[in-house]
């Protein structure tokens, strides 16, 4: 495992980043552990892509731990960050990537498909900041939660997860009221569509891919990459007057 870099952005900062083993969850982890924090990276199941993220985040120069459970399942959720404890000993860094949900239009949701989205999606951060609060309190700590235009916008096959992303981005500004006497910083990130494993498994995905790349400005879909970047903003420095805010990078497609 690499040495501490004091001349790194994140050097000494401690982190955990929850979905942290594919998709937008990696690249935050990797970007996290490229400036210098010791990251602690969940998952929920599968074990070679959370050994390569690893591996990965070593190479770059940074530590990283893995810490196994589910964010729906409150059990699971305590023994996690009880994992953080152990490992890291204090908390810096929190982001909530975590996310589930079903593929359906919102009158074929059953109640397993909300109750999941909302577990994971919305009530996972809540008790992951009430878990974590003793780590990070005084520590001029930061929280970010990962969001997407679905909170506000209309996507076809999206009502249950663009529901919990509503609710998320709610919780975000309750969290940084109450939370930034603490010493906590809360704010999130919407991206518009972004290219990942889980996008690809959506019905229309060649279709929205196909209409989102005409109507942005930016004339692309969004990465993982670039997910992680306004991440690593909004937890350093740079961004210590921005609270309770869910900034939307998405090359400009919210706007037309």
């Amino acid at each position: 495992m690499g040495e501490t870099d004091p001349t790194k952005l994140l050097a000494g900062k401690k982190a955990l980043v929850t979905g942290g083993a594919r998709g937008i969850g990696k690249a935050v982890a990797l970007k996290l552990a490229e400036n210098g924090a010791e990251v602690v990276i969940n998952y929920l199941r599968n074990d070679e892509a959370a050994r390569q993220t690893q591996a990965l985040a070593e190479l770059t120069g940074g530590r990283a731990h893995l810490a196994k459970g589910d964010m729906g399942r409150p059990p699971a959720l305590k023994k996690v960050l009880e994992e953080v404890k152990q490992k890291l000993g204090a908390l810096d860094i929190l982001v909530h990537a975590a996310a589930l949900g079903a593929f359906k239009p919102i009158t074929e949701i059953n109640v397993l498909h909300w109750n999941v989205s909302l577990d994971v999606n919305a009530r996972a951060l809540l008790l992951c900041a009430q878990e974590a609060l003793g780590l990070m309190e005084g520590r001029n700590a930061r929280i970010v939660g990962i969001s997407s235009l679905g909170s506000h916008r209309y996507i076809p096959h999206y009502g249950a997860i663009g529901v919990s992303k509503a609710a998320l981005e709610t919780l975000i500004r309750y969290l940084a009221v109450e939370l930034a006497p603490r010493g906590i910083r809360v704010n999130g990130v919407s991206g518009g569509l972004v290219e990942t494993e889980a996008l690809q498994m959506h019905p229309l995905y060649h279709q929205q891919k196909e209409e989102a790349i005409r109507r942005t400005p930016a004339g692309r879909i969004g990465t993982p990459e670039d997910i992680a970047k306004v991440v690593l903003f909004l937890v350093s420095p740079q961004s210590d007057w921005i609270f309770g805010q869910t900034l939307i990078a998405d090359g400009g497609l919210d706007l037309v």
